[in-house]
């Protein structure tokens, strides 16, 4: 936790470029920061070596979000409806372990409210839910290029046709949540 009202959510739903994209149009989120965690190697990876799928990242993005304005619950709930939570090790074109579905939790309550949302929300899917949820151990910041990707990159053919359909999907399910 930053403070009484700023919190933060680590999660990774396959390129952090979608998630980015996502979550910067959310009402309450403050700042959205793309990057990796969850790997099995020393030091800062880069982003060559995440792609790889050798080190045992994924790509992730941190939110730090007002509270007061949006829950956690809520953030958890626009996340596993706008990307596939099914899908193991993989979002559309996007294949290996560096893309998968997970939910790295910063403390006990949000490692209870990841798992009761997952609950919730898994009789909606055909098939079972796979997000992995983990203790966030080291976040490490993607490079500058990473950052803000669609805003800079719209018109960009992976910004037209991977983000923009997520975009999409999340206006029409989460209207009320966005700016």
């Amino acid at each position: 936790m930053i403070s009484k009202n700023l919190q933060l959510a680590t999660i990774g739903g396959g390129c952090f470029w979608c998630t980015e994209a996502v979550f910067q149009e959310v009402k309450g989120v403050k700042k959205v920061v793309s990057g990796y965690s969850g790997g099995n190697v020393p030091g800062h990876p880069t982003y060559r070596e995440i792609v790889s799928g050798l080190t045992g990242h994924a790509e992730v993005i941190q939110i730090t979000f007002d509270s007061n304005v949006i829950t956690y619950e809520d953030i958890l709930v626009i996340f596993v409806t706008t990307h596939d939570p099914t899908t193991l090790n993989q979002q559309d074109a996007d294949r290996g372990t560096q893309y998968r579905s997970v939910i790295f939790y910063h403390n006990k309550k949000q490692q209870e409210l990841a798992e009761i949302v997952i609950k919730e929300v898994a009789p909606y899917y055909k098939n079972a839910i796979v997000t992995e949820v983990s203790a966030l151990d080291t976040f490490y910041e993607a490079g500058k290029e990473h950052q803000d990707f669609y805003r800079s990159n719209q018109g960009m053919g992976y910004c037209t046709f991977v983000i923009d359909p997520k975009l999409a999907k999340l206006r029409r399910l989460h209207a009320d949540k966005l700016n």
